[in-house]
């Protein structure tokens, strides 16, 4: 966390007077204010009271929580209290009632001063006013939900369209099947990655790769009695990277369920995940399978389609063996190019 400058006067061993601390506060932007070791308000510069329209002194001691909106104070305070019990730096967002009577969502942040010997003689905070951002940042978020929900319909019609017009052509259903396959795999890749709403979100986060082929093998009953493993490292991945790896893997699994390990009651499939330098390293291995006489005479559609996401959409490699024990498949992408934050 970046250091109040506050604080660093403090901490510098400098003479600091009362006079000469009002002056530094007063001149920043944001409201400042100080308390006791124990948590008791006793310092707020002008900004907080032109902010809040409040008499000087009113929010002393315990009288600053009233300020806030009566939601957002039982998280301020168990913040407030954490940092007040350990020493560490205070962050919290929450609504500051204006002079207006509009309540503001402000950032507060606290640091904590400490003499010589490493005991805690003040606390100085700040508060900042992000309520545009904030709503901002909400917006965005509103026009990205509606959109991912539409691209997900998208999805549901293109698979309904399939499906129709394998009706029509009955010759064209074995490709029709496996077409409708490979979109409802991007489906639940787009629906791993997209934004959630406070309702929609996960229980638990999963915005990696071991997350994402949870994700995508979820469907098959292998996966769920464990003939499927996942282990290794976990790397971030978002939709730069999502959708490239769930054609990918869609294609693996599928191959392993109608010709490999997954074509018979007890092979296996372990899927393991690597750091090597800057590259992310997944293996491929089949168990237990039928025994493989010889490599595939010519590559098939789905094969070439893996390749292509790997090598072209990722800038990676992408390389299988055929031995007698069953397919083993090596997949290597550069870890940034997984997500944008990597």
């Amino acid at each position: 966390m970046t250091r109040l400058p506050a604080t660093e006067l403090y901490e510098s061993g400098l003479p600091v007077t009362e006079a000469t601390f009002k002056i530094l506060t007063d001149a920043m932007p944001q409201m400042v204010w100080s308390t006791l070791p124990d948590g008791f308000h006793d310092y707020y510069n002008e900004r907080w009271y032109e902010f809040t329209g409040v008499p000087r002194g009113s929010t002393d001691g315990e009288g600053w929580a009233g300020m806030f909106h009566e939601d957002d104070q039982p998280e301020a305070w168990r913040r407030w209290r954490h940092s007040l019990d350990t020493g560490e730096p205070y962050e919290v967002e929450y609504r500051l009632r204006h002079h207006t009577g509009q309540y503001r969502w402000t950032i507060g942040r606290a640091q904590a001063v400490r003499d010589q010997n490493g005991t805690i003689v003040r606390w100085i905070g700040t508060c900042t006013d992000i309520h545009e951002a904030k709503l901002a940042a909400e917006a965005n978020e509103l026009l990205s939900h509606e959109l991912s929900h539409r691209i997900k319909n998208i999805f549901s019609v293109v698979g309904s369209l399939i499906a129709l017009t394998a009706r029509e052509f009955p010759e064209a259903k074995a490709f029709a099947t496996r077409f409708r396959e490979r979109v409802a795999s991007l489906g639940r890749a787009h629906e791993f990655v997209r934004l959630h709403s406070e309702s929609s979100r996960p229980a638990v986060e999963r915005t990696t790769l071991q997350g994402l082929l949870a994700s995508l093998f979820e469907p098959y009953p292998a996966f769920e009695i464990g003939r499927i493993s996942v282990s290794g490292d976990d790397p971030i991945v978002d939709d730069r990277g999502a959708t490239p790896l769930a054609l990918l893997f869609h294609e693996l699994v599928t191959n392993a369920i109608k010709y490999g390990a997954l074509s018979n009651e007890v092979g296996k499939v372990v899927i393991t995940i690597r750091r090597q330098d800057a590259d992310i390293v997944v293996d491929w291995t089949e168990h237990e399978g039928p025994a493989i006489m010889a490599e595939p005479s010519h590559a098939g559609f789905g094969s070439k389609l893996a390749v292509m996401s790997v090598e072209r959409q990722l800038g990676g490699k992408f390389n299988r063996e055929w031995p007698a024990s069953g397919l083993r498949a090596k997949a290597i992408v550069a870890e940034h190019r997984l997500s944008r934050g990597a």
